[in-house]
This record gives structure tokens, sequence and C-alpha cells, in this order.
């Protein structure tokens, strides 16, 4: 069985790893740990807890436990003292506090949820994540990168504080794949935040695997607006060092009109600039189940997504290549 690592955070993980569960591959899930927006941030502060929420949603994409679990490990709170967080991010914090590890905590999840897979934490430690724009304004934290719009006119420097040590299990998960995929996230949030820990981007160039790059579907206006599949290609590489990747997947298909003209107050999608690469692998990537959305049902950031279905059958066909 070959083995395939996932490098991310947030829902890019999510929607990889809930299509890549269905086929016969040994699973691992490398989950960033820069998170501070939302219930996350609010029990980082509160409870001293590392961030649970991307490793939450990882450990649900891998889940082969009852739909009714799946959603309560989602479930969000909507009044109240706990309004906000979700059940899960809940369950993650306590089972730390009573374990005393963050790790045992994740490992514990993962057996109570039956998961298919591996879910690892890229570090162990507490971190945040620091931008300086050119102009010298200091974003602290993820939250406030994630909203910023002033990311395309340059920032100096990305960096976490402090500076973590590695999981060393992150390391040999990468150095023993198969195949490593890399995305889709966000760029400067979920994506670069990885490669910041001391000792991945290493990993990465001398892993025999094969190194895929899973572009995301849009732009997000005010930090990579106007970005091509190359630019998202070359800001990666500022950080691993140099061009790593042995596939680019990118999405040929279009979405509804309506669609697009609903998200481009947010962004707008990637153009792909490398058709004459070898090493693009251009496949219809949309998720088609959303044409019924009512107006104000969901928040336009989900209204154009990846199929995981889609996105598992473009990598498997890499896999079964490697």
């Amino acid at each position: 069985m070959k083995k395939v690592v996932v490098i991310g955070g947030g829902t890019g993980n999510f929607v990889v790893l809930s299509g890549l569960k269905h086929h016969p591959v040994d699973l691992s899930a490398i989950v960033s740990m820069a998170d501070d927006g939302g219930s996350t941030g609010i029990l980082r502060d509160e409870l001293g807890v590392l961030p649970p929420g991307d490793v939450r949603q990882c450990l649900v994409a891998l889940s082969d436990s009852s739909r009714l679990m799946r959603s309560l490990m989602n479930y969000r709170f909507e009044t109240g003292g706990l309004g906000g967080h979700s059940f899960g991010n809940l369950l993650l914090s306590a089972l730390e506090k009573v374990t005393g590890s963050f790790e045992k905590a994740v490992e514990e999840a993962g057996r109570i949820l039956s998961i298919k897979g591996k879910v690892i934490p890229i570090t162990m430690h507490e971190v945040r994540l620091k931008m300086i724009l050119r102009n010298g304004k200091v974003l602290e934290g993820e939250g406030q990168i994630y909203k910023s719009e002033e990311i395309e006119k340059g920032y100096s420097s990305i960096f976490l504080e402090p500076q973590p040590v590695v999981n060393k299990q992150a390391i040999d998960e990468i150095m023993n794949a198969d195949v490593v995929i890399f995305g889709p996230g966000g760029l400067h949030t979920s994506l670069i935040p990885s490669l910041l820990v001391e000792g991945v981007s290493k990993a990465l160039r001398e892993t025999q695997a094969k190194k895929v790059f899973v572009l995301n579907l849009m732009n997000r206006r005010g930090q990579t607006t106007g970005f091509k599949v190359s630019d998202h290609l070359r800001e990666i590489v500022k950080f691993t060092g140099k061009d790593i990747f042995d596939n680019i997947i990118v999405n040929n298909s279009l979405p509804l009109k309506e669609l697009i003209e609903r998200y481009a107050e947010e962004g707008e999608l990637v153009t792909n600039d490398l058709e004459r690469d070898p090493r693009v692998i251009a496949t219809p990537l949309l998720h088609n189940g959303l044409k019924d959305v009512q107006k104000g049902d969901l928040l336009k950031r989900n209204l154009i997504r990846h199929d995981p279905q889609k996105l598992a059958d473009a990598i498997m066909g890499i896999v079964h290549a490697s």
C-alpha cells in the first residue's frame, strides 16, 4: 500500500483527506499549528492549549465513524457562554488537559472517531504566525493575516514566534512517503506556515517521494490578487529553497457565472499560465453540489470549492504511477 502524506491546514486538508480515505492508501495528515482565529484562538488564549481547529477538521475527514459522530465533532454552539465554539475543539482541548499532552489528545480523538490514517501536528510547541509588511505594519497572528487586504503590496518577512521545534514524526512521515501532497490552502495562513517550521523544507527537498502541489481554485483579494499558477508556485519556492514539485494539479473548469459574480468581492479564479509545463495536470475539480443554494445560505468562500472525489482521482493517478 502506497504511503501518502498531506501537508497543510484548514479546509484544504479536509477536502484532500475526505476524498483519499476512500482509496487503498496509507494516509497521514501533517497539520499546521499556527491557527489562532475564532474558537481556536479563544481556547488557545483562555486555556493555554494548542490550536485544535485544523486538527479537528483532519480527524473528521479521516473518520470512519457514524455521520452523527462526525456532525457532533463539527457542531458549533450558537448562543451562551459556548457560543462560537465547536464541540470538537472543546473535546480536543479537554483531552489535552486530561492526558497532559496534545499529541495524546489527538491519538485518543483518533480512536474515538475510528480514523483511517494518522493526524500529526507539525510541532507540539505553541507558536504565533507574524508578518511584517513593507510599510512596517506588523500583522500579529493568522487571524490578522487572513483578514488583511494589504499583503499584495508586499511584505518583508513572515515567521513563527518563537521558532518551534519540529515534531520528529512529521519529518519521518515525509521521508518515508511515496507521495507528498502540498495544498490546497491559504497561501500565507496554511501553506507557508508549515514551511516555516525548521526541518520541513529540508525534508521535502531530500525525500524520494513524489511531491504534488495542489493549487487553490480562487485568489484572495488583497493577498493574492491577480496571482496566476506561476505566482503561487514562485511564492512557495521562496520557502522550500527550490522548485521541488513533480506534479502541479490545477482546476480547468469554470463555476457558474452567478457564483463567480457572488465571489467577486472576495477574489477571482486562479488562471493557469503554465499550460506548457509537463508537470501540470489540468482537470475539472469543481464541486457541483451548490447549484441550488439560496442566497445567504453559505459563506461565499464556500460556494466555489474542490470536489473531494475529483481531486482524489487526480491524486490517485499520480500515486499509481509512483
